[in-house]
């Protein structure tokens, strides 16, 4: 039967350039396009007469000389050859972005001019199940077409053959084929074959993460991640016909880090990486589904951020949760194994979800003065929790604190939060924040007989550390191995030891802190200055007071103060280094010349 040659309503060559540029990410994606014709048009068959399932992939090669796609599925008869090119002949970019893919013609449609994007030519060859003769539809790349009516007895179903552009030839070749064949649909449930020299290979599989297989589910998991699961946990959503496995990761991701979600959609691979299907508090699970009720972008390689894709993320949402919920009641041990690995992320995740709180919350740890603690176990032994915000002001508040309180370092981050929550999730527990200079008020001074002696001792050790910009105080530490404390207001403490960084850094940086330096350079009350904080109740310290030798108190005195900075984790400058060498120099030197009662240490 003749054939008309006739003109496309559309610039095509413009539509190809649309598709590249706005629509697809990659030229690849055509091979996805066809294989959801396909799909689709044996499911249609399937409605008919019950038949249909096999797609047969035969890619280019030099002897062939196209790429042919073919599938039993329902095919075309002439009327809708003539739909299809109304359909495909929009003249609108709008147009062309609304094309329906919930509409049969309108997905093979694009699928149609997808194909465009690797061949200058596109033949189709049709039978309808529902009867009538073979159709044949051929396009070109200059923007005619032709259709005719074949006589000769074609099978049931389509076939779609291509021949390539210039620049497209290796994407319709075997080993790309293969490649992508098996990316988009090797969990599709009809059988896709690709013809090879020595016969067919079978490219689908079953779905391991809706198979059921808790072997296959956790091998699955072990190729998506890189490592062995900490656990699977299964996904669904009956409304929107999704399912699927989320996989707790092993390890934890970086900070920040959204774990994107593997989607498919009717088993065919929409992208490796969307980001908006889990909760964003849902970082420490990947998770791989399938469904059938969400609605793909023009592009089909992202959601529709619409009412059902919302609907999906609260109930996966609430899966996941569930699943943290019944762990810590089922295997508790397996829960905390859990936390430690995420730790962090929970914390921040806590502060924004209450129910979660309530419960995971118990398992989190914090650093205290007593050791590393459960918060269950913390607000059990200690209805009072008291914290310091930051991690310079716990190291120094540890220092002074009585051994029968509990102290939190609140340093770290999320830990200050957490703690001010605990009076919410644990009515009758009560918080404090302390402070460095709070901490110096509570401390007792010395016994009222020692009293002159020790405010003697501050003003010769002040005398002494004046040039280190240093002033002293005497109290009663109930830790007698304590000898000395570095303490400062936190303002100040940061501003000193940005001083001391200074000399140990390159000229760049102590520019950068010189900066900061003059920004907050404000003057301060004398209360706040950097102190060294002598504990009467150590035999040393005591000590200090019947020393009448100035040198050698003099070198005592220094050498607490650099303990005291050490123990306190302070940089050391070249000045104080040159300090205890030197204290450490002349109190050898001195001990050299005495003997036995005249030792200043031996006595006390």
């Amino acid at each position: 039967m003749g054939a008309d040659v006739q003109q496309f309503q559309v610039d095509l060559r413009g539509v190809v350039d649309l598709l590249s540029r706005h629509i697809y990410s990659s030229p690849r994606v055509y091979l996805r396009e066809l294989l959801q014709n396909a799909r689709d048009a044996i499911t249609a068959r399937r409605g008919i007469d019950g038949k249909g399932g096999r797609i047969r992939i035969t890619p280019l090669t030099d002897a062939g000389g196209e790429f042919v796609l073919s599938d039993d599925g329902v095919g075309l008869d002439a009327t809708e050859v003539a739909d299809l090119l109304a359909t495909v002949g929009r003249s609108s970019k709008r147009d062309i972005f609304d094309l329906p893919r919930s509409d049969y013609l309108g997905q093979f449609g694009i699928g149609l001019l997808s194909c465009f994007m690797v061949a200058d030519t596109i033949v189709i060859r049709s039978r309808s199940a529902r009867g009538g003769a073979g159709v044949e539809w051929t396009g070109s790349a200059d923007g005619t077409f032709h259709v005719v009516e074949i006589d000769d007895d074609l099978p049931i179903g389509t076939s779609v053959h291509l021949v390539p552009r210039f620049d497209a030839d290796e994407l319709l070749r075997p080993a790309a084929v293969h490649d992508l064949a098996s990316t988009f649909g090797e969990f599709l449930p009809v059988d896709v074959v690709i013809d090879t020299p020595t016969g067919e290979v079978g490219v689908t599989r079953s779905a391991p993460f809706l198979a059921g297989d808790a072997e296959a589910a956790v091998a699955y998991g072990r190729e998506l991640l890189g490592a062995s699961p900490l656990d699977v946990i299964e996904l669904a959503d009956p409304a929107t016909g999704t399912r699927g496995l989320a996989y707790v990761l092993p390890f934890a991701p970086p900070p920040g880090a959204r774990q994107a979600t593997r989607v498919y959609l009717g088993r065919m691979l929409l992208s490796e990486r969307v980001d908006d299907v889990l909760p964003d508090w849902a970082f420490f699970v990947r998770a791989v589904i399938d469904s059938e009720g969400l609605a793909p972008t023009a592009s089909r390689e992202s959601l529709v951020d619409d009412q059902s894709l919302q609907h999906v993320r609260e109930q996966l949402g609430a899966g996941i949760r569930r699943w943290v919920l019944e762990l810590g009641l089922r295997e508790p041990h397996r829960l905390a194994q859990f936390v430690a690995v995420h730790e962090v992320g929970l914390k921040s995740l806590v502060l924004h979800d209450e129910e979660l709180a309530r419960f995971i919350t118990r398992w989190l740890t914090v650093e205290t003065t007593h050791g590393t603690m459960r918060v269950g176990d913390l607000v059990e032994r200690h209805p009072h929790v008291r914290f310091a915000r930051t991690v310079d002001e716990f190291r120094q508040v540890a220092g002074i604190s009585p051994g029968s309180e509990i102290l939190v370092n609140g340093g770290y981050l999320f830990d200050a939060d957490l703690v001010r929550m605990l009076p919410e999730l644990h009515p009758g527990v009560t918080v404090e924040q302390v402070d460095v200079v709070g901490e110096l008020d509570r401390l007792d001074p010395p016994p009222l007989d020692d009293r002159d002696a020790a405010v003697a001792l501050e003003a010769r050790a002040g005398a002494v550390l004046a040039a280190s910009g240093c002033s002293v105080v005497v109290r009663s530490i109930d830790r007698a191995d304590l000898a000395a404390l570095y303490v400062a207001d936190p303002e100040v403490l940061r501003a000193i030891d940005r001083g001391r960084t200074k000399g140990v850094t390159g000229a760049l940086w102590g520019g950068v802190l010189d900066r900061i330096d003059s920004v907050t350079s404000a003057a301060r009350d004398d209360d706040l200055s950097a102190k060294l904080c002598m504990n009467w109740s150590n035999r040393v310290v005591r000590a200090l007071v019947r020393v009448q030798d100035e040198a050698v108190f003099a070198r005592t005195v220094q050498l607490l103060y650099i303990q005291a900075l050490l123990a306190g984790h302070h940089p050391l400058t070249d000045a104080d280094r040159a300090l205890m060498t030197g204290a450490l120099t002349d109190l050898v030197s001195l001990s050299a010349g005495l003997e036995g009662d005249d030792l200043p240490f031996e006595k006390y």
